[in-house]
């Protein structure tokens, strides 16, 4: 983007073109005051016609990071100042007395005018921080308008923002795990649930959690992301531009730890998705190398889950509007929670089932069969008893078991080095039969799994992918046939009466 700025004789006037929306036209008062504030002469009293063009012309402009390179394209074309702005970069929002405000998406513009050869970035002083992710620009602080002018005119000299150091700050995230609410380990009982999470949060995998109320299931998703390791540094970046453009960047420079977002049930289908007139991420770009977790999954609305099936495939969402479509990216893991009927009581040991055989199909029916396939593992969270609620905790610690995690999505990072593969989940056919390299045993019982459960192709690939994931916690090369039966288990669904 790019903003031109002409000032000709005549009755005053200042006009903003370049498909500007509300806050970019508000823009002309803010920056009047500004500019008279800060000691220049305003437009009103030069009597000029100003037009401010925002370029590309085709392109819908919006927010308030305009001000800042309007006020400077004035003062330019006025004579006013006079500069070099020749590989600079201005941004930010201008208050009445000519002071700079933070604004959002600072992140990934100063990746952009990396790329495009810029070499410094010159912003409000309280973003500063958040730009400093990015190595090899020079980052340059600004509190207002006339310090800014006096930086150019080189009377005043500002030093560039220390960059950060993307290692230190991993290590300051992994030591605050340590104490994170929800450690597995204080989970009592359900093992069989905890290996699904391990195997989950390991190959990236979704996974579905049904059982009676009060059994566990959110618990046991909260306790997920406990296990889950830092991102490396080139996820942190993604993940971070997405929260910079909602404007959710706050003390952090950079987001270390995966997103975990849970959305209640009556969110709409723009919200999850992502959308609007000026299109925003979603919850499912919020969650965007991390974990959206949906409790009672059939409480939400049909729209919300089936709009889920292809985000989950590709990785990302399209949101198309008449004039122009946006890609978000959205490669999350999954995790769902549902009773096994509207009582929660069918299938349990204790308790009577009080629905009806259509009540419970119907509830059941919710979730569709091409959503299910696309859940690749699925599992039963059965009522714990009361000796092991009221025992001691069993099982490792939610640390022990991140390191375990950790080092298996090591493995998988080595395997896929130079494609945009990171997890087991994320692979293609073509990378199935690369490397889900099965015994003849193994392959075997993936034959017999197939035949006899009816499954799809994609069922069958979601069978390798999660056997290769069992595999590399087991440091083994090979796929062998206990791989095979503990990933064919875990594709089984809830069942209808």
């Amino acid at each position: 983007m790019e903003v031109e700025v002409d000032s000709t004789p005549g009755l005053h006037s200042l006009s903003i073109v370049g498909l500007p929306d509300k806050s970019v036209q508000e823009s002309k008062d803010r920056i009047e005051s500004a500019i008279k504030n800060s000691g220049f002469i305003a437009p009103k009293k030069k009597n000029n016609r100003v037009i401010v063009n925002l370029a590309p012309a085709d392109i819908k402009k919006e927010g308030p990071s305009y001000d800042l390179p309007i006020a400077l394209g004035y003062l330019l074309a006025t004579k006013q100042i006079c500069l070099d702005n020749t590989k600079r970069l201005f941004l930010g929002e201008l208050s009445l007395n000519g002071s700079l405000r933070k604004v959002s998406g600072i992140l990934p513009v100063a990746l952009m005018a990396l790329d495009s050869g810029f070499e410094e970035f010159l912003i409000p002083i309280d973003n500063t921080v958040e730009a400093s992710a990015v190595k090899g620009l020079r980052i340059i602080g600004i509190s207002n308008l006339a310090e800014l002018v006096k930086y150019l005119n080189k009377e005043i000299t500002i030093e560039p923002t220390k960059h950060l150091d993307y290692d230190h700050c991993a290590l300051n995230a992994s030591e605050s795990n340590e104490l994170h609410e929800f450690d597995l380990y204080h989970i009592k009982g359900q093992e069989n649930a905890k290996r699904a999470l391990i195997i989950a949060a390991s190959g990236g995998h979704n996974i579905l959690m049904h059982g009676p109320p009060g059994s566990g299931k959110s618990l046991l998703a909260q306790g997920l992301s406990s296990i889950l390791p830092n991102m490396s540094r080139d996820e942190a970046l993604e993940v971070t531009k997405i929260y910079s453009i909602c404007g959710l960047i706050k003390d952090l420079p950079i987001i270390k730890e995966r997103p975990f977002r849970n959305p209640h049930h009556s969110t709409s289908a723009v919200a999850v998705v992502g959308g609007g007139t000026w299109p925003r991420p979603g919850e499912i770009s919020l969650a965007h190398r991390g974990v959206l977790f949906l409790d009672e999954l059939p409480e939400f609305s049909r729209d919300v889950i089936e709009a889920l099936r292809q985000p989950m495939e590709s990785g990302d969402v399209v949101v198309s509007r008449a004039s122009s479509s946006v890609k978000f990216p959205a490669r999350f893991m999954l995790v769902a929670a549902m009773n096994p009927c509207p009582c929660g009581n069918y299938g349990d040991d204790v308790k009577d089932c009080i629905c009806s055989a259509a009540a419970i199909y119907k509830y059941q029916r919710k979730i569709s069969g091409p959503m299910l396939d696309r859940i690749d593992i699925q599992i039963s969270v059965p009522r714990e008893t009361y000796s092991r609620l009221s025992g001691e905790p069993t099982g490792r610690k939610s640390s022990e078991i991140r390191t375990i995690v950790a080092k298996t999505r090591e493995v998988q990072a080595q395997r896929f080095t130079g494609t945009k593969v990171h997890a087991n989940s994320e692979m293609g056919p073509r990378d199935i039969k690369k490397y889900c390299e099965l015994t003849p045993d193994a392959e075997e019982l993936v034959k017999s799994a197939v035949v006899s459960h009816n499954l799809s192709g994609r069922g069958y690939h979601k069978i390798l992918k999660i056997a290769r994931t069992i595999a590399d916690l087991s440091e083994s090369k090979l796929i062998m046939p206990n791989h095979v039966a503990e990933a064919v288990a875990y594709r089984i669904k809830p069942e209808t009466p």
